[in-house]
């Protein structure tokens, strides 16, 4: 399952350069530099996957509850089902669901901090863009978050996010460098595999919540469920 996340993050990137790519073609860089500009790219990089590894910790803690309550299988099975409901659902039904405006206050100020450090070049600076990039409301990790939700361990799913983070790295370091180098067309045509693999890795948590005993796609159930302490002689 921490592979699909990797997966996610890299054929989602190319949504994500759609979406926050402006971001990464605006950091402020010090491009006469290369040295410099790599690290600082790296450090924008780290406050990404920081605020990933965080955020995967969280849903990782929360679904440790369902784990120990014996319903780690069922929470499978839902992640995975909303994950492919998400997929096929039309968009403009989607959009009705504002899951984000009870927060929208608390997103307007992550924005407005996330400007004031644009104007400065510092690695410190960079750091707190990545960091704030992270924090942003994002379909796609929104999707990782499931995923992460469902291991119930927050060790793992805290890997989960910073696996996903690592897979839009390579495309959002390009952004970085290069700019805007995808044309409109290229970017629809790769956007539309995203669907398909969120809907994949969907049948992989089902599979992994029936506890079926498939090595690796589907454990046995006392692979999933709490094990009850031997009994001492």
């Amino acid at each position: 399952m921490l592979a699909s996340a990797f997966i996610l993050g890299f054929l989602g990137s190319f949504h994500c350069v759609g979406m926050c790519g402006p971001i990464a073609f605006m950091l402020p860089l010090d491009r006469n530099n290369q040295v410099k500009k790599f690290l600082q790219i790296l450090s924008y990089h780290t406050g990404r996957f920081i605020s990933y590894a965080t955020i995967g910790a969280i849903f990782g803690m929360l679904g440790t509850g369902f784990y120990l309550s014996g319903y780690q299988q069922q929470l499978s099975i839902f992640v995975g089902v909303l994950m492919i409901l998400t997929v096929i659902t039309p968009q403009h039904l989607l959009q009705k669901v504002r899951i984000t405006q009870p927060i929208y206050k608390l997103i307007s100020k992550l924005k407005s901090a996330l400007g004031k450090q644009f104007k400065k070049r510092s690695f410190s600076s960079l750091f707190t863009i990545g960091l704030l990039n992270g924090l942003l409301p994002c379909g796609l990790v929104y999707m990782a978050v499931f995923g992460a939700l469902a291991l119930g361990n927050p060790i793992e799913s805290g890997l989960y996010m910073v696996l996903f983070g690592m897979g839009t790295l390579p495309l959002m370091s390009v952004a970085a460098y290069l700019g805007n180098f995808l044309n409109v067309t290229t970017r629809k045509r790769i956007q539309k595999l995203v669907p398909v693999f969120i809907a994949i890795i969907g049948v992989f948590f089902i599979l992994r919540g029936l506890g079926l005993g498939i090595p690796y796609v589907s454990p046995s159930n006392m692979n999933l469920m709490v094990k009850e302490a031997p009994t001492c002689h």
